[in-house]
């Protein structure tokens, strides 16, 4: 099993960064899949990006393409998330997530979630 915990959220004027970061416990670190995942005020969580396990491969939401950009250091058991020109409509909590399935198991139904961290964009 994993067990996933997330930093790195906080509050940025708009145009700003954030680096979100992952801890993930467990030795299987590197077999999983990662990803993260976002959930607006009044809204349903959405897709934002994935990473395979070996970080070969990426995937993201057309809304955040070219501005985030999804990485990992298997080393450290830790997964990252650097969000670029952030905008108002980024805002919500971030949750991190997790599945040995690969990056489309993580996209549509991850077994493994955080606790979420809050990004708030102003403008």
């Amino acid at each position: 099993q994993a067990q996933l915990v997330e930093s790195g959220g906080g509050l940025v004027q708009a145009g700003g960064s954030l680096r979100l970061s992952c801890a993930a416990s467990g030795r299987s670190f590197r077999y999983y899949a990662m990803g993260w995942s976002r959930q607006a005020p009044g809204k349903e969580r959405e897709f934002v990006a994935a990473i395979s396990g070996s970080g070969g491969s990426t995937y993201y939401a057309d809304s955040v393409k070219g501005r985030f950009t999804i990485s990992r250091d298997n080393a450290k058991n830790t997964v990252y998330l650097q969000m670029n020109s952030l905008k108002p409509e980024d805002t919500a909590v971030y949750y991190c997530a997790a599945d040995p399935e690969g990056i489309g198991a993580v996209r549509d139904s991850a077994d493994y979630w955080g606790q979420g961290t809050q990004v708030t964009v102003s403008s």
